[in-house]
């Protein structure tokens, strides 16, 4: 003979859940858009990519530009949408700008959305 179950009751919207616990804030989300933003452009992710496997992980502006196939200015202002993310540091020498990866950065974002 089947066994009979309970029947549930339903709260007045339908919706019994909560949200859960470890979601993001408001302040977080926005921070993390950001990021996806700076990521969002392809000759973004191409420099990360650049920088990251260039010997020491960090390359100059100069060095940059060619593989982009972009203008010195063009890629400066790229670098510095990465930078304002936090995806990125610059640190100058001399005449010349040199580019990190912020590898955390980096592993927040890819660990973000994850429950």
């Amino acid at each position: 003979m089947p066994t009979l179950l309970p029947l549930l009751t339903n709260t007045a919207d339908g919706c019994s859940s909560t949200a859960p616990v470890n979601a993001l804030t408001a302040d977080e989300a926005e921070m993390l858009a950001r990021t996806f933003k700076a990521l969002g452009d392809p000759t973004r992710v191409r420099l990360l990519s650049l920088i990251a496997a260039s010997p020491g992980g960090e390359a100059c502006i100069c060095d940059l530009t060619a593989p982009v196939g972009l203008s010195q200015p063009t890629v400066s202002h790229h670098m510095k949408l990465l930078v304002d993310a936090g995806l990125a540091t610059r640190e100058q020498r001399g005449r010349w700008a040199y580019f990190r990866v912020v590898t955390d950065a980096l592993d927040q974002a890819a660990n973000a959305l994850r429950p």
